[in-house]
Parts: C-alpha cells; structure tokens; sequence
C-alpha cells in the first residue's frame, strides 16, 4: 500500500491532470484534506510534505486534534460538518474557515462568538443543490436573499459556496449538479468581491468537479483510506 505522502503525491497529480483537461492552472484548484476520524500523526505527516488545509467534521475530536497539532503555527483548519447551536462558540474560536452555512441563526452566533480582534471567520454557504431530505443546505432560490443578510456581520468573509451532490446520481444528473453550481456561484462572485472559493469535489468526482468549476476539492479517502466507524454517521461533509 502506498504511504500517505505517495498519495498525496497522486492526489495531487490528479488534480493537475484535470485542470490541464479542463484548461485551468493547477494552482487554481485548493486541496482540502479531509481528516476527520483520523489521528493527528498522519494530518502531521501530509504538513510536512507541504499540506495545510484540513477539514474536520466533529469538533471534540478536531480541537483534540488542534491542540495536539499547536506547534503547526500554519494549518488552516475548516469546518465542514453539521452545526449546532451550543458548538458555535468553540468552532469562531478555533477554526478559519466554516463551510456549512445554511442557518441564519448559526452565522450570527459564529459572528457574535468570534473574538473582535481575530480576522474575520471564512464561511461557504451550503447549497443543497439536489434537494435531498437527508442533507442540510439552503435550496438555490435562497441564495440571493440568504447572502444578502450575512452581509451584517462583521466578523464573517462571505467566500463562496459549498455543495455535496447526490452520490447515486447518473453521470449527466451529476454534471448538471455541478454546472448549476458553477453558474450559483458565477452569479454570486459579481456581486460580492470577497467570493472566490467553490468547495465541491471529492475522492471519487474530482475530474467531473474541476471540470465544472470547483476551486477547491474535498479529499479524504484518496489520502487517507477508508474513514474510521465513527465517521459514518451524522455524516454530512464526506469525502
């Protein structure tokens, strides 16, 4: 089996070849690795090999896994997994990027929670593009008004968006998610200068993603293998 760095390696690799395939610069696409449900050895060896972007689903585990990671100055840590109220004052304080929000209500705790003199908290809002019952996300025809209203909070940087299309969809329902994501998106980066990230993409629809847009992709099994048991349920941000 090849080592997480190897992977990494090709990880990577994939992402220029879709790009070069879709006319794009590789460095236009942002890997984020997945790491939820695994240990903090394994995010310290992708940091040494030059990652630093990481995405975790559960918070306890996450600021375990921060602090035990606290001499990496530079990670960027995301959250990418459901929110609830009474953790919304850990995640302003710990983490620079938020990539799941669908609630009014949860952006302004994260706004009112984060420190005044901290830089402003990274959001994506999610979109719940293929309107599945299981998953969270506001539906398209919400955006414009839902993105209107985070723009009273101070303490958030309204960066783009964030989807998880419907995993059993057919190849041409996929890319149709996709190019309405890519045209949500288009819409949204004209009025609002701070947009420039499309969080959508991961192990097994990166080419179809990056072809359709997406600037940043979501890659937790192509690094690290099969996610651990505990990871599987309240899943709302797979890899």
């Amino acid at each position: 089996m090849n080592s997480i760095v190897e992977r990494l390696k090709e990880v990577r690799n994939s992402i220029a070849s879709a790009c070069l395939q879709s006319n794009r610069r590789p460095e236009s696409v942002q890997l984020l690795a997945v790491s939820k449900t695994k240990p903090a050895d394994k995010i310290r060896e992708l940091y040494l090999a030059g990652q630093r972007h990481f995405g975790e689903n559960y918070l306890q585990e996450a600021l375990e896994k921060q602090q035990e990671l606290a001499d990496l100055s530079d990670l960027v840590w995301h959250f990418i997994g459901p929110i609830q109220s009474n953790k919304t004052r850990d995640i302003a304080a710990n983490f620079s990027w938020v990539q799941s929000i669908d609630r009014l209500k949860i952006a302004r705790r994260l706004n009112d929670q984060r420190a005044t003199d901290s830089v402003p908290l990274n959001i994506l809002i999610q979109i719940n593009i293929d309107d599945e019952k299981s998953k969270a996300g506001i539906h398209p025809e919400q955006l414009p008004a839902f993105a209107a209203d985070l723009q009273e909070f101070p303490q958030l940087t309204l960066r783009g968006l964030m989807t998880l299309p419907a995993a059993d969809a057919s190849s041409a329902q996929q890319q149709r998610s996709l190019q309405a994501m890519q045209r949500l998106y288009s819409e949204l980066a004209s009025q609002y200068p701070t947009v420039d990230t499309l969080s959508m993409g991961m192990s097994n629809d990166l080419e179809a993603a990056i072809n359709a847009g997406s600037t940043m992709v979501r890659i937790g099994t192509a690094l690290f293998g099969a996610r651990d048991k505990k990871g599987v349920t309240n899943d709302n941000a797979s890899a």
